[in-house]
């Protein structure tokens, strides 16, 4: 019960809290518009930090340790799609075809970054491939994951002119202004990142709950069933496990050292919570509540995974490991770690990205 209590994150609870609050006292009417308002403003000092705190000059110099990036980047957005793809054939048996989009639709997200480097950094990994693979990431998710919702998922998360205006103005534009001022706002952004932490988190529980509220008010919730949601589960399960797999033995075969072989596993079959809820309020509207569900189940049991195979790959990591990652880190023009090696990690370590 203790070690549960550990990989137990309590920001998850609070997205349950407000997903419960949303069911029995969902906004409605005039509540509804005003909030919808608000959400839309949440969603775009979401993404402002983002851009703000993503450093362009790690991203160039991470280029350097180009097989590695690439190899994240083509299981996020390569691989985890075609396997949301071949999820189809689940429809109607397994899931539900809004279930089934919501599922590919987390495949699309782009990768972790907090927990990513978090989790490299307890098994003694690479920590600045691991922070260059999350910038990557996020910074081509911002296109693709949109495109690709629209080309694969369709009707649910239709791009046309509307939702064209909402990326644009929502996503793009406010992550392009926190680029631009980095160089201005950077600093405060550094010094104040807790409490910045704790207005971003607040943001995504107001998208939560508007989307949750649009569901219920929509009737969306009428469709699931639980046996439904228990079916989720064991997809989402087999789906983490075959991230994990290929990852670890695609970098093998790759020649990857054992420090790049930790980044690619983390990197490559995580999701960000953080960037996916904001883009799913963007494309689905209404649909929203549905789409977000699997992301946020398969958020908490990729923590709950990742958290124990970082403390068992750092028990049995080899000391001389710690500097080969930092060797390859400095050859990949990145920093060297900023945790020590072995720290002890839980879920809630890694929050949300």
């Amino acid at each position: 019960m203790r070690r549960l209590a550990q990989l137990a994150d309590p920001y998850i609870a609070l997205l349950l809290g407000t997903v419960l609050l949303a069911v029995f006292l969902p906004a409605s009417g005039e509540a509804a518009a005003g909030l919808g308002w608000g959400t839309k403003a949440a969603v775009g000092l979401i993404f402002f930090l983002y851009g703000a705190r993503l450093s362009t000059r790690e991203a160039f110099e991470g280029l350097r340790h180009w097989r590695l990036q690439v190899l994240v980047l083509l299981c996020t957005f390569a691989v985890f799609p075609l396997i949301g793809l071949a999820t189809r054939a689940l429809v109607p048996y397994v899931l539900t075809p809004g279930l089934q989009a919501g599922l590919l639709f987390l495949c699309l997200v782009p990768s972790t970054v907090q927990s990513s480097i978090a989790f490299t950094s307890v098994a003694r990994g690479n920590v600045p491939a691991a922070i260059c693979a999350g910038t990557y990431s996020s910074l081509l998710g911002m296109v693709a994951t949109p495109l690709l919702a629209a080309w694969l998922i369709g009707g649910h998360a239709a791009l046309g002119a509307e939702g064209i205006v909402g990326i644009v103005c929502q996503l793009l534009a406010p992550f392009v202004a926190g680029q631009l001022l980095r160089r201005w706002i950077g600093g405060f952004i550094t010094r104040h990142h807790r409490v910045l932490g704790h207005v971003d988190r607040g943001a995504v529980l107001l998208v939560v709950y508007t989307a949750f509220s649009q569901g219920m008010t929509e009737g969306i919730w009428g469709r699931v069933t639980p046996l439904r949601l228990v079916a989720l589960l064991g997809v989402e399960a087999a789906l983490l496990a075959l991230m994990l797999t290929l990852t670890w033995y695609g970098a093998s075969r790759l020649g990857f050292t054992r420090a790049d072989r930790v980044v690619t596993v983390f990197a490559g079959s995580n999701k960000s919570l953080a960037a996916g809820l904001p883009m799913a309020s963007v494309l689905f509207g209404a649909q929203a509540s549905l789409a977000v569900l699997p992301l946020m189940l398969f958020h908490q049991m990729q923590l709950i995974v990742c958290a124990f195979l970082s403390r068992r790959w750092a028990a049995k990591a080899p000391e001389a490991s710690t500097t080969e990652g930092s060797t390859r880190a400095v050859a990949a023009g990145g920093s060297s770690p900023g945790r020590k090696p072995g720290r002890k990690v839980t879920a809630g370590t890694a929050r949300r990205r």
